[in-house]
């Protein structure tokens, strides 16, 4: 299945009763097996969470720490990018090269990288020296 595929199908799984924005996202990871998630929103709404994580942490917990290639969509205008925050956990898991799909259901699609995404990111190596 296309990652777009698989996160166009998990978007309708999205909790949004408060924006009614949804999104989805999927992760591949370097077993070539495939993370879904959707955005999770809660009437505190720093509370919820989002797709890119979602995915990242059904990764995680399925055994996987590398992510190859990643997808997001929603139902908007233009491709929606990750928010910060999914941006640095986007690059925890992938390297700056890796392949990042951003479409909208309506078909407008935007290929990218972590890299581009994320440049300048905070990583490993910017903690040398601690212990």
């Amino acid at each position: 299945m296309p990652l777009v595929d698989a996160a166009r199908e998990v978007r309708e799984c999205a909790y949004a009763p408060y924006s009614r924005f949804k999104v989805g996202a999927a992760v591949r990871g370097a077993s070539g097996r495939i993370y879904q998630g959707c955005n999770v929103e809660n009437v505190a709404y720093p509370e919820g969470t989002c797709a890119e994580a979602g995915a990242i942490a059904l990764m995680v917990a399925s055994g996987e720490t590398e992510l190859i290639e990643v997808a997001v969509i929603a139902d908007s205008p233009s491709p929606v990018p990750p928010c910060g925050g999914c941006r640095q956990k986007l690059a925890e898991f992938g390297r700056a090269d890796t392949p990042v799909l951003l479409a909208t259901t309506g078909g407008v699609t935007l290929a990218t990288t972590i890299g581009e995404l994320l440049p300048g990111r905070f990583d490993i190596s910017h903690m040398s020296g601690v212990e």
